[in-house]
């Protein structure tokens, strides 16, 4: 299980006096947390997905922090916030190329009924459940919306 590996790696980073590994783990370990807390199931294990779920939000606000950072002017604090979001990406599955979200796009749209932005929500939803964490919600509405404009 994923959350297995992260105490794991967790574990490793800190008999390996690795500080910055260890913060960012522990980061992550608390988040996740936090989810259980919230579920009111803290002292059970998470499914994979759900841990998923949590390490693309925590990416995604690596992300806006550096861009954030970069605005400011401070490119250290970017560089750093960077390297946390490819440190959390080792956990996720390997995303999707656009042509590959592309072919489950089309086929949720025949499934729905055909090209129309009526079905904008349920068609990005589709796609969101098949795709199971390996591509962001983003780039899928931006696709679908492509596809639906044609």
């Amino acid at each position: 299980m994923l959350e297995d590996k992260l105490n794991q790696d967790l574990k490793q980073a800190m008999l390996a006096r690795d500080s910055f590994v260890t913060n960012s783990l522990r980061t992550l370990k608390s988040a996740i947390l936090y989810s259980k807390v919230a579920q009111g199931t803290r002292d059970q294990a998470m499914a994979d997905s759900e841990v998923v779920g949590i390490l693309q939000k925590e990416a995604k606000k690596r992300q806006e922090s550096a861009d954030l950072y970069r605005k400011g002017g401070s490119d250290e604090r970017a560089e750093q916030e960077l390297a946390e979001k490819a440190l959390i990406e080792r956990y996720l599955p390997a995303q999707l190329t656009d042509a590959q979200i592309a072919t489950f796009v089309e086929v949720a749209i025949a499934d729905l009924g055909g090209p129309d932005m009526v079905a904008l929500g349920p068609i990005i939803q589709k796609v969101r459940e098949q795709t199971a964490g390996k591509a962001d919600g983003v780039r899928i509405a931006r696709i679908v919306k492509e596809k639906l404009q044609r």
